[in-house]
């Protein structure tokens, strides 16, 4: 999905770049809609054909570009005139991939793999490296699946021979992996700080209040009007758009007022809590912008982006400090006296 949002991004500023050139002389159009169904089918056959983590990267960058170069078209799809610039496009874009996103979340997060599932998935890792060798991360991550599996109970032969086939699988390279883990060390320190925060929590939930007080105003003086020499105020009844942003904003200042005020916690709870609102924010209100905004609202996705990942960037700082002082204070119980 990430590759296919820039794969949009990048062809809507290329087709501007160039004045919107066409594929096809003065009779035909080649739409790359064309190539981006060419690109999916391409990535399916390579998911068929070949074995290997390298190659099914492979396949998820190939379809995401042809599936980003397929959305982009959407407004030709939706319209009798085949009108690529309709203004609602981008908001069909936007929800399409909202679900998306979502319902992965909602299958992965339902339920936890049964222990037939967990000892599959080792096997796939499995599989990969009898094929290609087998990173050492990797190695790890499907023992650590193994071993899971036996604790809830199951067959003993097949553990063992699970655990056999991949401590017998040759060391591969991990170079994808190796980018993964280098990647953030780019992001300067100046944007890791926990000052940030207070900062992005106390902006959230102050643009939330005013998002409130905006609600109840259209609510209680809906459809007023006032215009005189000295004064002119017009306050319309409250629409779908203007009731989703009241909605959302309800959601987020009754989730982010309670934690903010408990950020000096150092529970985790304020900081998942802010996260959700947040998400909620983001979600809803850009849901609203890119009607009316179209491409223009993805500056506001990106603030809300950018707010998601510091909260999520200091869970992952706070969580490990709790596990480390439970470490610690583990080792002490455990001391002889």
């Amino acid at each position: 999905m990430i590759i296919a949002i820039a794969t949009i991004l990048i062809t809507r500023l290329y087709l501007e770049l160039t004045n919107y050139p066409q594929v096809g002389g003065k009779t035909l159009h080649i739409a790359h809609a064309l190539y981006g169904g060419a690109l999916m089918m391409l990535a399916l056959l390579l998911g068929w054909m070949f074995l290997g983590f390298g190659m099914r990267a492979v396949a998820v960058v190939v379809g995401g570009i042809g599936f980003g170069l397929f959305l982009d078209e959407v407004g030709k799809f939706v319209t009798k005139d085949n009108d690529y610039f309709y203004g609602p496009s981008s908001e069909i874009m936007y929800v399409l991939v909202v679900i998306v996103l979502v319902g992965n979340r909602i299958v992965r997060d339902s339920r936890r793999p049964s222990r037939e599932e967990t000892l599959a998935n080792a096997a796939h890792i499995a599989a990969q490296g009898v094929a290609h060798g087998l990173p050492e991360h990797r190695r790890a991550w499907a023992l650590r699946m193994v071993d899971r599996a036996e604790a809830e109970g199951a067959e003993p032969d097949t553990v063992a021979g699970l655990r056999l086939l991949l401590d017998n699988c040759r060391p591969a390279g991990a170079r994808l992996y190796a980018l993964q883990q280098f990647a953030p060390r780019l992001v300067p320190k100046f944007f890791k700080s926990a000052r940030w925060v207070p900062l992005v929590a106390w902006a959230m939930t102050i643009v939330a209040f005013v998002g409130v007080v905006f609600g109840i105003v259209e609510l209680v003086l809906g459809d007023f009007h006032v215009d005189s020499e000295d004064t002119n105020i017009d306050i319309d009844r409250m629409g779908i758009a203007s009731g989703i942003l009241f909605a959302s904003s309800c959601a987020t200042f009754a989730l982010a007022l309670p934690s903010v005020i408990r950020l000096r916690n150092k529970k985790l709870w304020p900081l998942r809590t802010l996260r959700i609102a947040a998400l909620i924010f983001t979600l809803l209100n850009a849901l609203v912008d890119f009607a009316q905004e179209g491409f223009a609202a993805l500056v506001n996705v990106a603030i809300g982006l950018f707010t998601l990942a510091v909260l999520s960037y200091r869970i992952n700082v706070r969580a490990a400090e709790i596990a480390e002082e439970n470490a610690s204070h583990g080792d002490v119980l455990s001391m002889p006296k």
